[in-house]
């Protein structure tokens, strides 16, 4: 987990890294709790075993000893089922994570996806502006062309009338 994380984006990159840092951390001190309730527990028993084997009455120290070794062990599982849980809600985090970073990666590709497109569409748009702007210039020549003839025969029509009109 700690390698997949130091392999993303470093924005990424630092929260999850914060998030593993302070799982781990956790985690120790869940284990060292554990170590430590279990040395107390077992320090405790052996302590009063030496203190308790001068007593004459056998059955109140077995009960006694029954009795603490009960609390010990209820301790201990108390300390299993934190552990167990701390682990499961990491292990779910651990699975938000992933799920998260799929869909980052989802969008991502949509963006870029949806960048490349842009770009193509802007290519097209520049291509259209080119050729609009053809025509028009050539819409423009062809009427100069046009009136130009229209203009000429227009003068060959006039003067044909004059030459006709006075012979």
């Amino acid at each position: 987990m700690d390698l997949e994380a130091r392999s993303l984006q470093p924005n990424v990159k630092a929260v999850l890294l914060a998030k593993l840092r302070e799982y781990k951390s956790d985690l120790n001190n869940l284990k060292s709790e554990h170590k430590r309730l279990a040395s107390a527990n077992s320090n405790q028993a052996a302590r009063d075993d030496l203190l308790e084997s001068g007593m004459a009455d056998a059955m109140s120290v077995s009960a006694n000893q029954r009795g603490r070794l009960m609390m010990s062990n209820e301790r201990l599982n108390e300390s299993s089922d934190r552990i167990k849980e701390s682990r499961r809600t990491m292990l779910e985090t651990e699975e938000l994570g992933v799920s998260i970073l799929q869909d980052l990666h989802q969008q991502r590709q949509s963006l870029l996806h949806a960048n490349d497109t842009l770009h193509g569409v802007d290519d097209n748009i520049s291509k259209s502006k080119k050729i609009l702007t053809n025509m028009s210039r050539r819409m423009s020549r062809n009427k100069w062309i046009i009136s130009s003839i229209i203009v000429v025969l227009v003068v060959a029509i006039a003067l044909i009338l004059y030459f006709k009109l006075s012979k």
